[in-house]
């Protein structure tokens, strides 16, 4: 078996040969995942413009769930994999394909029976609900292959491989863009082109993996080995409350969307943009998480602890570095930065005023959330990822929500106040990890 153990050798080194990869398909993910809404826009009105918005902000939150669920497949592999236990990890590797499929199941019929239903509390524009339909009648029905897609990259980075699922995951890229092109723009396809699209390439992507993981990590793919209750049990312990948590950090961005679009078409404009800003800003404190998580992992299996201690310090300090760049920046370069993303029109003044005093307040976030993110991976590598939940959903219902609704009560001139509602959040959550890890210090060989 050749995978990738970081137990022995230079940490940071170590954490940069995982992380780097990982976020290049970070980053590969987010640019190809706008094809859809760009192309979209190039051959069709704004109903089918419409449809694939609201249709991928869905997909996206589910995406995010099961990708969190499967960051208990992660850990478990990663943990045999530092304990040197090849039975293990191809029992985790089986027993996580026998899991995901079970929900993917379940999911597609839920989904599928709940797409009207969606439709109607998402408040679909009548005349987009057809094609929104269509768009999400034919991503539920392909759930299998995006469950399998975050899967497969999660078993892959159990097994210390980031570097393959970044190929394949350039290829999906590649093919989904070509598909979107044909469908939506020769074939007439509208949204539903675009669904098509996504299903086939995320398809393909996943038999790249497939494969990728049959011939570099043979070991881990053995049919003889069976699905283990146990090994199901731990992916669930570990898995479920990192779905929950990611899920109900995806409720508070929407509670604070709708918070914002009651505040007049400019606010909402200028929140929306910096969202999708910060958004793209954390895909180097979610790579962290998932590097911490996964070495973490690799260390506590062997036995390791002190370097799996090292390991989270090193995160902290790399997303703390990097938060702190980031909020130095946008201090200057905030106006400019929303101007990227605003039309010409007599209201883009506004907007980029409203959006310039969201974006200085709210980027000092990416100095707290890239700590707490780095703890959270650290805590699921202990099997503790309930710690996690406690912190982000103490966060959500104190400063995160609240934070937005009084400032937009007692603030609404300005967005400086509403901006720091996330990052005040945050801040109590780096306070809540640091109590929680002295307190289970006894875990983490401490």
């Amino acid at each position: 078996m050749q995978e990738n153990t970081f137990t022995q050798g230079n940490i940071v080194r170590g954490m940069l040969r995982f992380s780097v990869p990982y976020l290049i398909t970070c980053f590969l993910q987010t640019f190809y995942g706008m094809a859809d809404l760009f192309i979209v826009g190039q051959f069709n009105e704004a109903a089918s413009i419409t449809a694939v918005s609201v249709g991928s902000q869905l997909m996206h939150m589910l995406t995010v769930v099961i990708a969190g669920f499967a960051m208990g497949s992660t850990v478990l592999i990663a943990r045999s994999v530092g304990a040197g236990d090849r039975q293990g990890i191809a029992g985790a590797v089986s027993t996580t394909f026998a899991v995901f499929g079970a929900v993917a199941a379940g999911l597609t019929l839920v989904l599928m029976a709940l797409t009207l239903p969606v439709i109607q509390l998402l408040k679909v524009p009548a005349e987009a609900v057809p094609e929104a339909a269509a768009y999400m009648r034919i991503c539920f029905a392909g759930i299998l292959f995006i469950t399998a897609y975050n899967v497969v990259s999660a078993v892959f980075r159990g097994l210390g491989d980031t570097r393959r699922p970044m190929y394949y995951v350039a290829a999906a890229g590649i093919i989904n863009v070509g598909l979107d092109w044909l469908l939506v723009g020769p074939l007439a396809m509208g949204a539903a082109g675009a669904a098509a699209a996504t299903v086939a390439s995320q398809g393909i992507s996943v038999l790249l993996g497939l494969a990728a993981l049959r011939k570099y990590h043979p070991d881990a793919f053995r049919r003889s080995v069976r699905p283990d209750s146990e090994d199901a049990g731990r992916i669930i312990r570990v898995g479920l409350p990192v779905a929950l948590q990611e899920g109900l950090i995806q409720v508070s961005f929407l509670v604070i969307t709708m918070i914002a679009n009651r505040r007049g078409v400019e606010v909402a404009a200028a929140v929306g943009i910096v969202e999708k800003v910060i958004s793209f800003l954390f895909l180097v404190p979610s790579a962290m998480l998932s590097t911490v998580s996964a070495l973490s992992a690799q260390n506590a299996g062997a036995g390791q602890h002190t370097r799996s201690r090292q390991v989270l310090k090193i995160g902290c300090m790399i997303c703390a570095g990097f938060g702190t760049v980031i909020f130095l920046l946008c201090q200057p370069l905030a106006p400019w930065i929303v101007s990227l993303f605003v039309k010409k029109g007599d209201n883009i003044g506004t907007v980029v005023r409203f959006g310039a005093e969201y974006l200085r307040t709210y980027s000092v976030d990416c100095i707290f959330a890239g700590i707490h993110f780095c703890f959270s991976g650290f805590f699921s590598a202990y099997g503790k990822s309930g710690y996690s939940f406690l912190h982000n959903i103490i966060s959500i219902v104190t400063f995160r929500i609240p934070g937005a609704w009084a400032a937009a009560v007692f603030f609404p001139a300005s967005l400086y106040p509403m901006g720091l509602a996330a990052p005040t959040g945050s801040l109590l959550s780096v306070a809540i990890c640091l109590y929680l890890y002295r307190r289970g210090g006894e875990n983490w060989g401490l």
